[in-house]
């Protein structure tokens, strides 16, 4: 299918609910409130792109983790090279990747409060109220975690009345899973919340070797309680515990692009981790509200796998591999051993401590400043983050270890004004204090502290009461840091911080009585002393691979593009959901060098980038009892790395599901990727790893998940 008619293609089912919009009564659109602003406002009135995925979105999607909800925001990426597409990437800004080296992230991700920020295999759905993705920097609200933006998953809360749920699902692949949670007052003024999920796949992948087909396994359990109390009528504190097990499976690379692996010994990519949060809101008076937030997290965290995605004694029969035992038949084909192969594995151990503190005053209705017409917010933010690692790797000479002690203290603030009756600015400034305390056993050290300030000024406008005009600037940054590798030269020994400027106009408008809601936005991104990885192999003597690995500060770099977004409540019956993306990346003056020579990539678009994204959805109602939603998403071509010029393929993806609801039993039939149709979700190049053909420079990828299909129970209570 050619790039012109995949953005028509995937428009198809709102096309159907056009042709069905006049078959009933009209509904209005609930309104959808985005948490993480200072203050909670309707998505259609916060002046900034926010998409909001809802728990319906989710269920309709039949998704466990964020990586399979991500299209429903627009210009939003993920990256795997992992068991789950743990890297994020917006406005074609994100990391891609963690190996040896710290890694301060672009992107930001809270959790119920807790910064899961870089543990992005957390980022389960198990019981979520909703996600939100916030595009653009967050440099006042949230500093320097959130370069291009933040995501924020929210569970639901305790309720005063007792509620909750049983679930189970089951498909192919081996698929099982179960869920449940339970709601309720404890006393009059004290209420919780439990969940708890556990969820198990086989994987996609056929190992030849071992003769498995779970060698990249999900293994996943989640559990959440919360409690919520009202200490008195102007009082809230509210406890979250979130524990993660989770215990996949990492096998996801084949030397033939497909799904069949010959690992002898297959990775891991697990992480357990404990998360408390502990929030308190106070009225202090009419003037003034008073809000604070401790949260901790400890997590250990393992990611290993085989590197040479094979094993010493292997021949390669015409029609498909076999393992022959030593010593290697070499008469029915050529044997790994033949080609001077090698065998190695890479394991990467980290713990994670980390640990905040946010304390927030917030002026009240009797509380403005400036002759009564200005809002304020003023806060405090401290943050350390405490990460060891420990490398074993074959071909070191010991373990590898080292320690990064991150500490910052941050003082933000933040004023509304109503210059009139449609006009207000928004305005609001943090300046933070960044201390990076690295140490390893290759004697590498660096200790340095900068001061880091963002913000951001916009004005707002009501066209009348059903359209918003804004116009915005916005300061973010990215903290530098050291490169570990010990054979890079000193100059690049350490990296600067990267800043991103950032103008944006939107316009968000609820049409036709509220039962269309449009945001669109368009922006330009000016990155200033862009921090790029540069990543290219070295083949030695005996076929390993050394990767040299090191962030450097590219000149500048340019991002800019449009955003759409609709929800149409057509009729009660029927609903659809658009969600379209186009960007636009440079790199303006960017080369590094290897042992091959210089390379130049100024021009060049950056990674994990596509120049569109789309997503359409329609939910219909078929009669009182049966529902079905059908939804297609695409993606255009991306590069997989800013080092290689190696591409993704472009893609269109159909999903649907029928569902039966009588009471509170719901019963449903859900297939994803409908069509089979391969996703690359990670890619390399430059370096060859396949001994079949003396390992010549070759491109690899990792495929994301096939037809999937299964059913799900869910009785609610």
């Amino acid at each position: 299918m050619n790039y012109f008619l995949k953005p028509a293609f995937l428009l198809s089912p709102l096309a159907l609910a056009m042709s069905l919009s006049a078959q009933a009564e009209t509904v209005d659109l609930d309104t959808v409130t985005v948490s993480a602003d200072f203050r909670q406002t309707d998505v259609q009135s916060i002046p900034e792109a926010v998409t909001v995925v809802t728990d319906t979105q989710i269920e309709q999607r039949s998704a466990e983790h964020l990586e399979q909800i991500l299209s429903f925001a627009p210009n939003v990426n993920f990256s795997s090279g992992s068991s789950r597409g743990r890297y994020f990437q917006i406005r074609g800004i994100g990391e891609r990747s963690q190996f040896i080296d710290p890694v301060n992230p672009s992107v930001g991700l809270m959790i119920d409060g807790i910064d899961m920020t870089g543990l992005g295999g957390a980022a389960t759905l198990l019981d979520i109220e909703q996600v939100e993705i916030l595009r653009g920097p967050q440099g006042t609200r949230f500093g320097a975690n959130a370069l291009a933006g933040m995501i924020n998953i929210q569970s639901k809360a305790p309720t005063k009345e007792t509620e909750g749920f049983v679930a189970a699902k089951a498909g192919n692949y081996g698929t099982h899973g179960q869920s449940g949670a339970i709601s309720g007052g404890l006393t009059d003024n004290v209420q919780g919340r439990l969940a708890v999920s556990s969820f198990k796949t086989d994987g996609y992948m056929e190992n030849d070797f071992l003769d498995k087909d779970n060698t990249n396994n999900i293994d996943e359990v989640v559990l959440r309680g919360k409690l919520a109390a009202q200490l008195s009528d102007k009082t809230d504190l509210n406890f979250t515990y979130f524990y993660t097990d989770i215990d996949n499976g990492y096998d996801a690379f084949s030397l033939d692009n497909n799904r069949i692996t010959y690992s002898d010994n297959p990775g891991i990519d697990a992480q357990e981790s404990h998360s408390f949060a502990l929030e308190l809101n106070s009225k202090l008076s009419d003037a003034v509200s008073f809000e604070t937030s401790i949260a901790t997290t400890k997590a250990d965290v393992e990611y290993s796998y085989d590197e040479d995605w094979a094993f010493g004694q292997y021949t390669f029969l015409p029609d498909e591999p076999e393992y022959q035992a030593d010593p290697c038949d070499t008469t029915q084909g050529p044997c790994l051993a033949d080609f001077d192969g090698y065998s190695s594995f890479d394991q990467y151990l980290r713990d994670y401590q980390r640990d905040s503190l946010d304390l927030r005053l917030l002026s009240g209705e009797n509380g403005r400043i400036f002759a009564d017409t200005t809002d304020w917010v003023a806060g405090i933010y401290y943050f350390n983050r405490d990460e060891s690692l420990k490398r074993n790797y074959t071909f070191a000479d010991g373990q590898y270890r080292s320690d990064l002690v991150v500490s910052s203290l941050s003082l933000y603030g933040e004023l509304n004004t109503q210059l009139n009756d449609r006009l207000n600015l928004i305005y609001g400034l943090r300046a933070e204090q960044w201390n990076n305390d690295f140490d390893d056993t290759n004697a590498i050290e660096s200790d340095e502290t900068e001061t880091l300030w963002g913000g951001k000024a916009t004005l707002e406008y009501l066209l009348d009461s059903a359209n918003l005009v804004y116009g915005s600037l916005a300061r973010g940054y990215k903290a530098g840091g050291v490169n570990t590798d010990p054979d890079i030269s000193e100059s690049n020994r350490t990296f600067d911080t990267e800043y991103n400027n950032t103008v944006e106009l939107g316009l968000k408008s609820s049409l036709l009585d509220d039962k269309l809601q449009t945001r669109v936005a368009t922006f330009y991104i000016q990155r200033k002393d862009q921090q790029v990885k540069s990543s290219y192999a070295v083949q030695n003597d005996d076929n390993s691979i050394t990767f040299q690995d090191y962030l450097a500060n590219a000149a500048e770099g340019k991002n800019y593009g449009l955003e759409l977004e609709a929800n149409w409540q057509a009729t009660d019956k029927l609903a659809a959901q658009l969600s379209a993306g186009y960007l636009e990346t440079e790199f303006v003056d960017y080369s590094f060098e290897t042992d091959d020579g210089e390379f130049n990539k100024d021009g060049r678009a950056q990674a994990h980038a596509p120049e569109y994204s789309l997503a359409a959805a329609v939910n219909y109602r078929l009669t009182d009892q049966f529902s079905v939603v059908v939804e297609n998403e695409a993606k255009d071509e991306f590069y997989f790395s800013d080092s290689h010029d190696e591409k993704s393929t472009s893609y269109v993806l159909w999903h649907a599901r029928l569902v039966f609801a009588q009471g509170p039993f719901e019963a449903s039939l859900y297939g994803r990727n409908l069509t089979d149709q391969d996703q690359e979700v990670r890619g390399f190049g430059g370096f060859g790893n396949d001994p079949r053909n003396g390992y010549a420079d070759d491109r690899y990828v990792q495929l994301g998940e096939p037809r999937l299909v299964g059913i799900e129970g869910k009785y609610s209570f």
